[in-house]
């Protein structure tokens, strides 16, 4: 076999029939290949750490969303709670000036030998006081000539009457009120009986 020089390639003419034809490589492609690999793998490292440094701020921002969330809830338990604590607050403010009357007709009755005048400012209170719970939506429950409801009505008793028809309410004994259309309390009525 004849050596050729660099860059030539031996023929089958230059050697006999048994060897196989070679190839030589310059060095200079083998360094080009290598600086391509190192450029690549580079690249590879830099779009890596690029991706790592993402993802640790994806999970930051995760963390932080997250403590967010979990403060927003126990805020939210917290303005519920004393919500429900002090929900009465208002009605409470709006009974304050019936409660004031009621202790200045108290005071005046103690003083004051007619009754007449103590009535009346009773009879004041009562108003104020029932038109503050109107306000909230309490209402009475209309009973005294009505045909008897159980829903609403709660039969104490019968008694006979030729003036009214079986099963109407003759008396009542204890109002009975509903708040926002559902009965907080029923009626306790004397019914007619058949």
């Amino acid at each position: 076999m004849t050596k050729k020089s660099k860059g030539e390639v031996e023929t089958p003419a230059d050697v006999d029939n048994t060897e196989k034809e070679t190839v030589v490589v310059e060095p200079e492609v083998e360094v080009e290949a290598a600086e391509d690999m190192a450029t690549v793998d580079t690249a590879t490292a830099e779009e890596l750490e690029a991706a790592k440094a993402e993802a640790s701020e994806c999970q930051d921002k995760m963390l932080r969303m997250a403590a967010e969330l979990e403060n927003f809830k126990k805020r939210t338990v917290r303005e519920k709670e004393t919500a429900l604590k002090y929900a009465g607050e208002s009605l409470l403010r709006e009974l304050l000036p019936s409660l004031d009357n009621l202790e200045m007709a108290i005071q005046q009755g103690q003083t004051d030998d007619n009754g007449s005048a103590l009535l009346e400012g009773v009879e004041m209170t009562l108003k104020g006081l029932q038109s503050c719970l109107e306000k909230f939506g309490l209402k009475a429950v209309e009973s005294v000539g009505q045909v008897f409801d159980p829903n609403i009505h709660e039969a104490i008793g019968m008694e006979a009457s030729e003036e009214m028809e079986a099963n109407t309410v003759l008396k009542e004994f204890q109002k009975g009120y509903l708040y926002k259309e559902r009965l907080l309390r029923a009626a306790k009525v004397i019914v007619v009986g058949g």
